[in-house]
């Protein structure tokens, strides 16, 4: 409904500027509330049931990097090797692949927290190591047909993979197994969730998912926080241990 309002009062906006209307009838309609969707996650369980379904596929990379890292699926397949420093266990995010009227594009990030290190989990750091040696090993295999872009996931013949096909994909995939039906980008919201839902402050889970603020972090995961208040009304208690 939102968005509705939105295009109407924009569409009547010119009407005015046209001189049809005097004035823009819009403008005395409040705006409809936003409705908020209802993050679809999987559990714990679930997310180690995907990696485990995942293993041995195309997939497995980005799915890996979205679940152990937040990344966004531009962010999946824009990454460079360069970017990668395994020895330290970090990514960086410098880069952005989309899909535009004029073809693939790789682009910088679109705001200053999006450019972010992200240390990554030491089962995500082995998995990478793997995947390194692989693609070198295929590189040598396919020779000159391979163009090598020095991306960590790209199509088979090392080309940028277009976003658009990997969300497909990943919807078949999904389809295809025994898990919640949830989009790639909801890997995005599982790692968030899962964080906070372990006790890791809102402040470093922002960080890690490059959002502008920790307030926008916190709106968008407000479905975490009441089990979190019950932990901290815990722990104070154990803090304090005043009789009753």
């Amino acid at each position: 409904m939102l968005q509705h309002h939105r295009v109407l009062r924009e569409a009547l906006k010119h009407a005015v500027i046209d001189g049809v209307l005097v004035a823009n009838p819009a403008d005395r309609v409040p705006a409809p509330r936003r409705v908020r969707r209802e993050l679809d996650v999987l559990d714990q369980a679930q997310t180690a049931r995907l990696l485990e379904l995942a293993k041995g596929t195309r997939l497995y990379i980005p799915v890996l990097l979205a679940v152990a890292a937040g990344l966004r699926r531009g962010e999946v397949l824009g990454l460079r090797w360069d970017d990668l420093d395994l020895r330290a266990g970090t990514l960086s995010v410098q880069q952005t692949l989309e899909a535009t009227k004029h073809g693939l594009s790789l682009k910088p990030p679109k705001t200053p927290k999006s450019r972010r290190m992200v240390p990554l989990p030491a089962f995500a750091i082995e998995v990478l190591r793997e995947h390194e040696r692989l693609v070198a090993e295929h590189r040598l295999q396919l020779g000159s047909a391979y163009q090598n872009h020095n991306l960590v996931c790209a199509a088979p013949d090392g080309k940028p993979w277009n976003p658009d096909t990997l969300t497909p994909a990943f919807a078949d995939f999904i389809c295809r197994s025994d898990l919640p039906r949830i989009r790639f980008h909801d890997l995005r919201h599982g790692h968030a969730t899962l964080l906070l839902k372990h006790g890791i402050h809102p402040k470093i889970v922002s960080e890690r998912l490059g959002h502008a603020t920790v307030g926008l972090t916190l709106d968008t995961y407000s479905h975490v926080l009441p089990g979190m208040q019950e932990q901290a009304a815990l722990a104070l208690e154990r803090a304090l241990c005043i009789p009753s």
